[in-house]
């Protein structure tokens, strides 16, 4: 198996992110990496100079930093755009502590909204009230504190914030790319 066809997690982008010196968390630039895809797409070589400028660097160091780069953002796209509704964000996984889950899904939200930001309010008069409000929603998730207790109800809340976040990124992707993911009709399949 290529290093393309890998499933690119959170830990592995962070090791790459340390093997470049950077010791920033990878959820940031995923958040902006999801919000370019859904908005407008990033084409293979400006998502790779953008990383790279991310990480202060002139280029991915070796030929297979630059392929886990690029499955990254080919893995991101094919979540939004796939009928299964797949997409996940690039946050810490269960080896990290609830309050670093925390201040990824936030790094995630900041770096979203960032990019809808940048994107001035012309997009946003074509958008449904559903994706204005679930974007409005994130604004409060980007200001949540991330010094959570480590118990059952603060990881319920933390996974429903998780899904929210999932489902707004989606619902843009969709509303910016028409008939994009190909869904299912339930109702026209279903025989009576």
């Amino acid at each position: 198996m290529s290093l393309i066809d890998e499933r690119q997690d959170f830990s592995t982008i962070a090791d790459l992110f340390l093997l470049h010196g950077s010791m920033q968390s990878p959820a940031f630039t995923d958040g902006r990496l999801c919000a370019q895809l859904a908005m407008h797409d990033i084409d293979p070589a400006a998502w790779l100079a953008e990383v790279c400028g991310v990480l202060g660097v002139e280029q991915p160091r070796d030929e297979s930093s630059a392929e886990r780069f690029l499955a990254w953002r080919r893995q991101t796209l094919e979540a939004l755009s796939g009928s299964e509704l797949g997409y996940e964000p690039l946050l810490p996984d269960e080896l990290f502590s609830l309050g670093e889950h925390a201040q990824g899904l936030k790094e995630w939200t900041l770096g979203f909204l960032e990019v809808i930001e940048d994107a001035g309010e012309a997009p946003r008069e074509a958008w449904s009230t559903s994706l204005r409000e679930a974007l409005e929603d994130l604004s409060g998730i980007a200001a949540m504190p991330d010094d959570l207790e480590e118990d059952a109800e603060n990881e319920d809340d933390l996974f429903a914030l998780v899904e929210h976040v999932r489902m707004a990124a989606m619902l843009l992707y969709t509303e910016q790319h028409p008939g994009k993911p190909q869904v299912e009709d339930t109702e026209s399949t279903t025989r009576h």
